[in-house]
């Protein structure tokens, strides 16, 4: 234990307590809200290039939201108590407005994808039997009007929830920025950028997570991919990935501006302890190497095969990325001393309670319910028609 430890800390420092679940859990709420916004851009702003994959987005939105408070739970130690904390209201408590962000955008999620997908739903019941047909009625609550006046109806209401689900994704994630900003005892923490660093860098990841399961759903069905879709996907990626970097070093630009007594453990930090996570891996391998990906892409006139490999290779690598500001945020934050004096160092393990097995596990399963709602609620019909 000892050599971990570097410099003066306090006894009850001694040991990491936020760890790799705590970096998976505004990771996933991260892919939510911009997995929504992406959505957003056709539903909301009109942006018909993205439409093909605009209903894909909320299913994809639904199914990492399901996912997003098990790293907590499992953090707890006890899941049963999650359910308290929607009988036990706490106004003042940032983490008890989770529970309520979070059921309020569950309920305007689900509304949102019953209602954009209501017309199939309901064919589907029709031309079902058996378990299938009663699956599909009750999912289309045995209402089979298919009016233009219902369809019309239907549009402009999920519209409407889509302009509230876009601030609704913004403080699911944003709050959790707003939590480690709020912690004046931390200078890497308290910063009032942090709530829109976190929502800005989650917005690039869920662009980014949208343009990989948009190229291989393609290539599995074997159907061709709509370039102007993915174009578009891809210049939205390099324009949040600017914004995203400008915030991030006008914060570390700040921090060096005022010269602050804490300014020394942040140095300490940046050149020693998260050095290769958040120069190498955060800003060279997330942001610099996707920003001169795509900005060839978007220079490039022909070469499409090209173009989509370098798109997607940009994609892995800003979802790397993002992984890699979590990390440096959550664990960097940490292995610095309240005597702002000395360091820790955290070594994670695989097995156990907060190991990279269930950190591993938990991400995996947003990928088997979207496989799952995509079964139930094909969303194809958008994504092939304009091949």
């Amino acid at each position: 234990m000892m050599d971990l430890i570097s410099g003066y800390i306090y006894p009850n420092e001694a040991e990491i307590q936020w760890s790799i679940l705590i970096v998976l859990y505004p990771y996933i709420t991260g892919l939510v809200a911009g997995a929504f916004i992406a959505s957003s851009l056709y539903h909301v702003f009109g942006k018909k290039e993205v439409k093909p994959v605009a209903r894909f987005a909320l299913l994809t939105a639904l199914s990492f939201l399901l996912v997003a408070t098990m790293p907590l739970l499992a953090h707890l130690g006890h899941p049963e108590r999650g359910i308290e904390i929607m009988f036990t209201p706490h106004v003042t408590s940032a983490m008890s407005g989770f529970g309520y962000i979070y059921s309020f955008y569950m309920v305007v999620l689900v509304l949102e994808i019953w209602l954009s997908f209501r017309e199939d739903v309901v064919k589907l019941a029709l031309n079902s039997y058996g378990w299938k047909y009663l699956l599909y009625s009750a999912l289309a609550l045995f209402s089979y009007d298919l009016s233009e006046k219902a369809l019309h109806d239907d549009e402009r209401l999920a519209k409407k929830l889509a302009i509230i689900g876009i601030p609704s994704a913004a403080f699911l994630h944003g709050y959790v920025g707003f939590i480690f900003g709020g912690i004046k005892a931390n200078p890497w923490w308290s910063t009032p950028l942090m709530p829109i660093i976190f929502l800005m860098s989650a917005i690039v990841s869920g662009i980014a997570l949208l343009i990989l399961l948009y190229i291989i759903a393609m290539k599995v069905r074997k159907h061709a991919i709509d370039r102007n879709c993915l174009h578009s996907l891809a210049h939205y990626l390099w324009v949040f990935l600017i914004l995203d970097v400008a915030l991030e070093m006008l914060e570390l630009i700040s921090m060096k501006y005022e010269s602050l007594e804490q300014l020394e453990i942040i140095n300490t930090l940046l050149t020693e302890k998260i050095a290769f996570t958040f120069y190498g891996v955060q800003l060279t391998l997330g942001i610099f190497i996707p920003f001169i990906l795509l900005l060839l892409v978007g220079m490039m006139k022909k070469r499409e095969n090209l173009k989509m490999f370098m798109i997607s290779v940009s994609s892995i690598l800003v979802l790397i990325g993002v992984f890699a500001m979590r990390w440096n945020v959550v664990i960097g934050g940490q292995e610095i001393s309240k005597s702002l004096s000395g360091t820790l160092t955290y070594v994670p393990v695989f097995f156990g309670q907060e190991g990279l097995l269930p950190a591993i596990v938990i991400m995996i399963i947003p990928f088997i319910i979207l496989r799952i709602v995509t079964y139930v609620l094909p969303p194809w019909k958008d994504m092939e028609k304009q091949s």
